[in-house]
């Protein structure tokens, strides 16, 4: 494997210094079912704050981001590109071969009692899920949030994994002193849709769960709806049936996001589209033809639908100027009545 090229800001770009070297890795596999056929390589990171490139469509400019790979297995993960970096298959090596910084919390405590540090917002959940199975072995959140916490430091969190519920107690604490945003990404209700394409993700509705818990706890819980697939989850019934559901948890606001196909995604997700829905390919290649994003005309159209089905069923976007539970659009995607694109699930 080639860790000596991991870098710092390599979530999103190769750079010369490496995060941490060969001799730092340990790894290691589990006899539990829950764990049977991963593969984790433990890493003593040099950096766990992460600032991301100017370039970017991300509305906030710092993530932590305690693991690689993900048992999600999200077809469609824009970030399976960042196992190439190390030389790790980004197809079924990114849902098996899982990397754990293993001192994250306390680099990221090291980070925030620094001089240089100004206490910006920190964004989790942006590049892999941070309530991911392996969190469950590896309880690295618990001391992220301490440290966050600790020094009043304003995050959000974002995230498919109900696991997220055991920290509730310290994200109450942390709402005491700072801004805490959570967000939960339910793309869709469809059982079949979900067993096929987000095979390692609790069901939407458990995912619901996590949102009715957090407002009972007063804590307000937006859902990111991402991805609306073209073709297979954006008939309008299924975006009812969505934008209800999502209702009916007491979210605080519905922010849709359509699938967009970086390289790395693109590849896996159009071999799995050709296995299981071989019909749809040539409409794919035709509707992201121009690249990783569907058209705007397209995204248009399905943040009208959602929009208007929010409003209906008495939620909505998130207001500018609210605390940050979904990010807000970049100044020029809110001139064109667009969604934000993240690049995460």
């Amino acid at each position: 494997m080639r860790w000596e090229n991991l870098s710092p800001d390599s979530e999103h770009s190769r750079a010369d210094a490496a995060l941490f070297g060969a001799e730092a890795v340990t790894t290691r596999t589990f006899d539990t079912p829950e764990f049977r056929g991963i593969t984790f390589h433990e890493i003593r990171a040099r950096s766990v704050v992460n600032r991301v490139p100017g370039a970017s469509r991300m509305p906030f400019e710092w993530t932590v981001n305690p693991y690689r790979g993900c048992t999600h297995a999200c077809v469609y993960c824009f970030a399976r590109k960042t196992h190439s970096y190390l030389d790790l298959d980004t197809g079924l090596g990114f849902d098996s071969q899982i990397v754990v910084k293993v001192n994250a919390p306390e680099l990221l405590r090291h980070r925030l009692a620094s001089r240089s540090w100004r206490g910006e917002h920190i964004a989790m959940g942006t590049n892999v899920d941070c309530y991911q199975r392996a969190e469950g072995r590896y309880r690295l959140m618990p001391g992220i949030i301490e440290a966050l916490c600790d020094h009043a430091n304003p995050f959000s969190i974002l995230t498919k994994g109900t696991l997220i519920l055991r920290d509730l107690p310290l994200l109450r604490q942390a709402a005491d002193v700072t801004d805490v945003g959570v967000s939960v990404s339910v793309g869709f209700t469809d059982e079949e849709l979900w067993r096929t394409v987000e095979p390692g993700t609790p069901a939407p509705e458990r995912r619901l769960d996590v949102v009715r818990a957090f407002t009972d706890a007063g804590i307000g819980c937006g859902v990111l709806m991402a991805p609306v697939i073209p073709f297979l989850g954006d008939r309008p019934e299924q975006l009812r049936a969505t934008v209800r559901a999502v209702a009916a948890s007491g979210a605080t606001s519905v922010t849709p996001l359509v699938l967009h196909l970086r390289p790395g995604a693109r590849e896996w997700f159009m071999s799995w589209l050709a296995r299981h829905h071989p019909h749809l390919v040539a409409r794919y290649e035709r509707l992201y033809a121009e690249g990783a994003y569907a058209p705007r005309w397209y995204q248009r159209r399905i943040t009208r639908q959602v929009h208007d089905l929010a409003q209906e069923y008495g939620i909505g976007p998130a207001r500018a100027g609210a605390p940050r539970r979904v990010p807000a659009p970049a100044p020029e995607e809110a001139e064109a009545g667009l969604p934000t694109q993240l690049t995460l699930l």
